[in-house]
């Protein structure tokens, strides 16, 4: 249960019990190094052998499966893009015969053709197996009832998190996302302790216990384990303070398997362990391509070690951070917390913005709520930032300008450029049911 100061008081301890460990996460680095050396020998082969894109681009890149003879060798294969998945709808990336996938997921497609993904019986066992090890690591323990307000069908988010939460042994509650009065209703009444849903989509919900006059420290809800999106240490105070749980980070992405990739762990809260028994990890520099040392922040990219349906090698994610030494798990290396994309960068005005450049500052500032929205528009010839923000309910009118003004500054101080904030009355910007859409671009174009 959760005291009056919001502070969990079972079971999550100071430190792993070792007991709870699987073989794999109390490997030390050398034994790992020799795993993975020898998994991705064979996925680099298995790729090679089964699908054409990748027969041709090692090819073209003058490398050979073979030439992999120790990890560092990785760098001379090619990456893997989005547009190369898309180059190959549906199912030209798949590297076993269709009567051996067992599952079919696929992005939203918004931007272009879909990114389609494939897994046989073994990927979809090895993906739970990991993010059962995910919930694990947050917190959640067999027996407890999760909340799964992930969405659920081609999104791996929601089936990604429910096989794992089963094999783990928990009880879910499948509500998937929307309703948000629902969510609220079936938090109440079933009293999970565990609830897996995007971070922004959380911020709606604790809302909507607000506005129906409850106190959401006040429910049974221990853990929040939030992935899908970038978001900040100031959204996990907000959570946290808000909800009275634990706020830990999990992330994952469809092309490399779903969620459950890599995952916070509640004792430490200091970035997400990498299950790198089945993910290689490298930082590059997202214009040369060339890997970077640990420590130095980059694009990320995978490569998969065990994926038979659809192996990727060296995919690149366009998250930006960085790889630190373990600590929690010192045998799996960390990667900090995404907070940007390179293809969620604004340059405006020669400046690099990102959206959760704002999102700090606006949780910093009193008298705001942590929803607003962004519209990008042409002012003369030059680029034009407009940053609408939500009041909280308590903020007294004569707050606004202030609060805004305040905004304008951090920003400037922070990022370096000029932008407009407006102070708008609560719950009048659309809300997230799923994964965030903060930007709006509506600048002419020539």
């Amino acid at each position: 249960m959760t005291t009056a100061t919001g502070e969990t008081t079972r079971r999550l301890g100071t430190a792993p019990d070792p007991g709870t460990l699987d073989a794999a996460e109390r490997m030390g680095v050398d034994e790992l190094r020799a795993l993975q050396l020898e998994r991705l020998q064979w996925s680099l082969r298995h790729a090679y052998d089964h699908v054409p894109h990748y027969r041709r681009a090692f090819d073209e890149a003058g490398v050979h499966p073979d030439d992999c003879r120790e990890l560092a060798d990785l760098a001379r294969f090619p990456t893997t893009s989005k547009a190369d998945l898309r180059d190959n709808y549906p199912f030209g990336m798949f590297a076993v015969p269709q009567e051996q996938v067992r599952r079919i997921h696929a992005s939203s497609g918004t931007t272009g053709r879909p990114t389609v993904v494939g897994y046989t019986e073994r990927d979809i066992d090895t993906w739970a197996t990991v993010m059962a090890r995910s919930i694990r690591a947050a917190g959640g323990r067999p027996g407890d009832r999760l909340h799964n307000a992930y969405g659920y069908g081609l999104f791996t988010g929601g089936l990604g998190a429910h096989y794992g939460a089963e094999k783990l042994g928990c009880t879910v509650v499948p509500v998937s996302g929307g309703m948000t009065p629902r969510q609220v209703q079936l938090i109440t009444d079933f009293t999970p302790r565990v609830i897996m849903v995007t971070p922004s989509y959380m911020l709606t919900v604790l809302d909507e216990f607000e506005k129906q006059g409850l106190d959401p420290r006040a429910s049974s809800l221990e853990i929040g384990v939030f992935g899908a999106e970038p978001w900040t240490e100031q959204m996990r105070r907000e959570m946290e303070e808000r909800a009275g749980i634990q706020a830990v980070d999990i992330y994952g992405l469809s092309e490399v398997m779903g969620p459950g990739v890599a995952q916070e762990c509640v004792e430490t809260k200091d970035g997400l362990h990498v299950w790198e028994d089945h993910f290689y990890p490298e930082v590059i520099d997202p214009i040369t391509g060339e890997v970077l040392p640990e420590g130095e922040v980059g694009e990320l990219v995978f490569t998969s070690l065990t994926k038979e349906a659809m192996p990727v090698v060296r995919y690149r994610t366009r998250d930006l951070t960085r790889l630190l030494p373990g600590t929690a798990r010192p045998g799996m290396r960390r990667m900090e917390k995404v907070t940007g994309r390179t293809d969620d960068m604004i340059i405006l005005r020669g400046v690099n913005l990102f959206p959760t450049q704002i999102e700090e500052v606006v949780l910093r500032t009193p008298g705001l709520a942590p929803h607003f929205a962004l519209e990008l528009t042409t002012r003369g010839r030059m680029d034009h930032l407009v940053v609408r923000v939500e009041a909280r309910p308590d903020c007294p009118a004569g707050r606004r300008t202030e609060a805004a003004a305040e905004v304008t500054k951090g920003v400037k101080d922070t990022v370096g450029t000029s932008i407009e904030v407006l102070v708008v009355d609560p719950e009048t910007l659309p809300r997230s049911m799923g994964k965030l859409q903060r930007l709006t671009d509506r600048r002419e174009r020539a």
